[in-house]
């Protein structure tokens, strides 16, 4: 365990920030206004809720054995008010990365401060490898052989679906959940608005029919692609691709040119739309391989 002494253990009694923000949001009643959503790159995302209070859902980092880095750099140091992971997997639970009052992880239950409220849902990862370009099960093998079947799979084949309320919008991120959960789940999950989805080209999460069957069940006005290759963030081995082909073939898609976007529901599409934020992420990208000892032209 010598290897990962100093990775293991949130880092919060180092940081010279406090909670007074929160104490003021106790005194605060609901606000009023759009939620604001920013894409980080890979699963992660910044929920604003009209009162300004933020979640962080999914901060990244690379796999802490050293064997296989996924990213550039680790997840940059990030200021928000409240954290979650979906589950135990290093693309998503880089929750030391966050400069938080509150972290939930793998969250099971609901939270509720302020004008948001944030349930999990318990399920399972996906392991369905059919589509995929590179069998899954083979690489579990390779880095660590942990059980990934249920019911008896390992702690980092749990998956927790994440849904966040906030300014009259539900929000629903997928993290990495399989995409033929139990009928119970699939009850539990509701009405969602806006829909966040694992996708990308070669279908590392889940395959483009399971994809579909999902948005089918789920319905929602709004579908946002993560989990994909990024060009200045993602690193080639990783083995995920863009999820350009996937957009090609939807009916409806908005390529967006910002890495954040606000959305009210009085202005959700009356069709499912996917939207789109590419290669935009909502950090300084150029500072961060700067920081980190990198030099990455602007537009490779």
């Amino acid at each position: 365990m010598s290897e990962f002494k100093e990775q293991v253990g949130l880092g919060a009694w180092r940081q010279r920030t406090n909670h007074n923000r929160m104490i003021d949001f106790q005194a605060k009643t609901d606000g009023a206004g759009p939620v604001k959503l920013a894409f980080f790159g890979s699963s992660a995302f910044r929920i604003t809720a009209p009162s300004g209070l933020t979640v962080m859902i999914d901060p990244w980092r690379n796999l802490p054995t050293g064997k296989w880095d996924w990213y550039f750099h680790d997840f940059p140091m990030t200021s928000v008010d409240i954290g979650v992971s979906t589950h135990a997997h290093f693309d998503h639970d880089a929750l030391h990365r966050l400069d938080a009052s509150v972290l939930l992880d793998r969250l099971i239950g609901t939270y509720a401060f302020g004008d948001i409220r944030v349930t999990g849902i318990a399920d399972k990862h996906a392991i369905d490898s059919t589509y995929a370009t590179y069998d899954m099960h083979r690489i579990n093998s390779m880095f660590g052989g942990q059980s990934l079947s249920p019911p008896d799979n390992a702690r980092s084949w749990d998956n927790c679906l994440i849904k966040v309320e906030t300014g009259g919008l539900r929000i629903l991120h997928w993290g990495d959940n399989r995409h033929d959960p139990p009928e119970a789940i699939w009850n539990s999950i509701g009405s969602v608005d806006i829909l966040l989805m694992p996708v990308d080209d070669s279908q590392h999460v889940m395959g483009n029919p399971m994809v579909a069957e999902v948005i089918a069940r789920i319905a929602p006005k709004v579908v946002v692609p993560h989990h994909y290759y990024s060009w200045t963030v993602v690193q080639r081995q990783s083995t995920l691709l863009t999820a350009e082909r996937w957009l090609a073939e939807q009916p409806r898609v908005r390529q967006l040119d910002t890495a954040e976007k606000s959305y009210t529901p009085d202005t959700l599409p009356s069709e499912t739309t996917v939207d789109s934020f590419g290669d935009n992420v909502a950090f300084d990208v150029t500072a961060w391989h700067a920081d980190n000892g990198l030099i990455v032209a602007e537009n490779p």
